[in-house]
């Protein structure tokens, strides 16, 4: 049961989930709102570098080395005596919500990245009420609920949900939904939305936000779902770059031996050519587990994480959703089993001149036999920080497969 313990045991997703945030100055807990959080590390009030600075240090501390509340008030009045800090509410109250949001937060924004990458092992979500003393009646009466991991109501309802609050989630199997004596998840809690008055002493003024009944305005999101959405970069304007310019440390090499013979692909792999982009987008998540809109983590066969999602699709001059770039939409399935199930997997490095940055990209290579096609389909997809790629194309010349292969070879399909 959760308590001013839960989350003290610190691990890597929680500890990076803090550690990427960026340290923001402000008036007002409500300047920096919602989705924001994942990304800003703020104290309500602290409106000077310095401050937050000494805040975030203290609490690296109490996530790193599980330092408990009181250990937290001890630098909490050491920094408020440096600075002269002049803040709202007793000190009692105002420490144990820095404390407690920042530990909580941090603690199921990481569950969350391990649950997504999970994926199709733990399909579903279990809610746990903390058990305080004085609970929240919605709080306690989602205590037990059970959902799949995609059900809609989560993205609004997974914990942290109030000031305060320290209810979490678990990921449960079909054997842990069997032994529960359930054949189906529960139906999602009707949504019932109710609006606040916020920010009435933030120099940008009050304004009015809606949220389901039960949450707490700022808390209405999933920790860390919008660190997972972006993490899927966007697609680079051009296909995969032939060749590559090398870089230390990792040395540009060419195969001796060929790619595994082509793989046979049922024709449900081959899509009509007149489906919308959105159709030809979610062909390419399905197989992953993913929809338009869930994303997830896929794990792949070398075990790197690709997040996987809508923002994929997402033309990055226009903002809209463009999966059939260059007509390459009838081959989506064709393109994911290449990431799912590849024949080679090469990684490289490519300096970029003008950035003068090096970036490192991986490539899934896959060939594939279709029905109906008197030749093979090469599907390529070209993974980066930078952005992704794909090319689909029937009948590969020599010396297009060559351009792919090139880097360092990770992993070869075994025939």
């Amino acid at each position: 049961m959760p308590n001013t313990s839960y989350g003290s045991l610190p691990f890597a997703e929680q500890i990076e989930f803090l550690r990427r945030k960026v340290n923001i100055p402000t008036d007002s807990w409500t300047d920096i709102y919602g989705a924001e959080r994942d990304y800003a590390f703020t104290v309500a009030g602290a409106n000077r570098n310095a401050i937050v600075a000494d805040f975030r240090s203290a609490i690296e501390k109490v996530i790193a080395e599980g330092e408990t509340l009181e250990g937290f008030r001890k630098d909490f009045d050491n920094i408020v005596a440096a600075h002269g800090w002049d803040y709202n509410g007793g000190r009692s109250w105002r420490s144990r919500t820095i404390y407690e949001t920042n530990l909580f937060s941090s603690y199921n924004a990481g569950r969350f990245e391990q649950l997504e990458a999970a994926g199709d092992a733990l399909p579903y979500r279990q809610y746990h009420h903390s058990g305080s003393e004085n609970p929240r009646a919605e709080h306690l009466a989602w205590d037990g609920l059970i959902l799949r991991a995609d059900d809609p109501w989560l993205q609004t309802h997974t914990p942290i949900n109030a000031w305060g609050c320290q209810c979490s989630l678990s990921g449960l199997t079909e054997d842990d939904l069997a032994a529960l004596g359930k054949t189906a998840p529960d139906k999602a809690p009707p949504l019932e939305l109710e609006t606040h008055t916020i920010g009435q002493r933030s120099l940008n003024g009050p304004r009015e936000v809606t949220v389901p009944k039960g949450i707490d305005p700022g808390f209405e999101h999933t920790p860390g779902r919008s660190r997972l959405e972006g993490a899927i970069p966007p697609e680079l304007p051009n296909p995969p770059i032939t060749g590559a310019t090398g870089g230390p440390g990792l040395p540009n090499t060419r195969p001796v031996d060929p790619l595994p013979a082509p793989r046979s692909l049922g024709a449900d792999k081959l899509l009509p050519d007149n489906l919308s982009d959105e159709a030809y987008a979610q062909a390419f998540l399905e197989p992953f587990g993913a929809t338009l809109e869930q994303p997830v983590v896929h794990i792949d066969v070398i075990g790197e994480a690709v997040a996987v999602g809508r923002n994929l699709f997402l033309d990055r001059r226009s903002g809209l959703l463009k999966a059939n770039k260059r007509d390459r939409g009838p081959l989506m399935s064709v393109l994911a089993e290449a990431l799912l199930d590849p024949d080679e997997i090469w990684v490289r490095m490519e300096y970029q001149f003008k950035q003068k940055k090096t970036v490192v990209r991986r490539r899934y290579i896959a060939q594939f036999e279709l029905p109906g096609q008197d030749v093979p389909t090469m599907a390529v997809f070209e993974w980066g920080t930078d952005g992704w790629s794909g090319i689909t194309t029937f009948a590969p010349e020599v010396s297009v497969l060559e351009d792919a292969r090139i880097g360092v070879r990770l992993y070869r399909r075994e025939e």
